[in-house]
């Protein structure tokens, strides 16, 4: 591939995220981070409800019944809304810059990844960007799955193991692939 525009590169000294809002103090999120860091990403924790405790502490909206495992990283937890029923496995990480809906009877499986921020790669300052992620009642993230910003995942839709959200999931679809795409219908008896 011949290269056109040589002359164009990336400068991050022109980097700019100042029109990013975190919706929290410094002391807020600087309390978060030390919380995240010992309750949270620690093994030796396995305690969902003074997790969940956290979390309302910190403004997230959480439902009943939601199991927390060991080992995950949540960003910003007053982006954050949990549903009733909601089952998180080891190592996920939720690395909402802006909000992250999760309704009812969700399960987002191990090491699985949803992501509300990117770059813009055509910007000469690979400038921030953010988009929202829903995932709807029923739906299920597989194991190191990732939900990329701005998709939602429509109810009882599956993100197969492995498998990168792009774009928005239809209800009762199973997607597979990177990036994901639609292979058959979820049945559920």
């Amino acid at each position: 591939m011949e290269i056109q525009q040589s002359e164009k590169r990336v400068q991050l000294d022109t980097y700019n995220n100042s029109w990013y809002k975190p919706g929290a103090s410094i002391v807020k999120r600087s309390l978060w981070l030390i919380a995240n860091a010992l309750f949270f990403i620690n093994p030796l924790n396995p305690s969902s409800a003074l997790k969940i405790s956290l979390l309302r502490l910190f403004g997230a909206r959480i439902g009943r019944g939601v199991n927390i495992k060991p080992t995950v990283s949540i960003k910003c937890p007053w982006y954050l809304s949990i549903g009733n029923n909601v089952w998180i496995g080891e190592q996920v990480w939720i690395d909402n810059l802006t909000t992250v809906s999760i309704e009812d009877n969700v399960t987002i499986s191990q090491g699985a990844m949803l992501l509300t921020g990117s770059h813009d790669y055509t910007r000469v300052g690979f400038d921030l960007k953010v988009g929202k992620i829903k995932v709807e009642s029923g739906a299920w993230i597989g194991a190191k799955a990732i939900v990329c910003p701005g998709v939602s995942c429509g109810s009882h839709s599956v993100l197969a193991v492995s498998s990168v959200a792009t774009k928005h999931l239809e209800p009762y679809t199973i997607y597979q692939g990177n990036p994901a795409e639609p292979k058959r219908q979820r049945r559920i008896e």
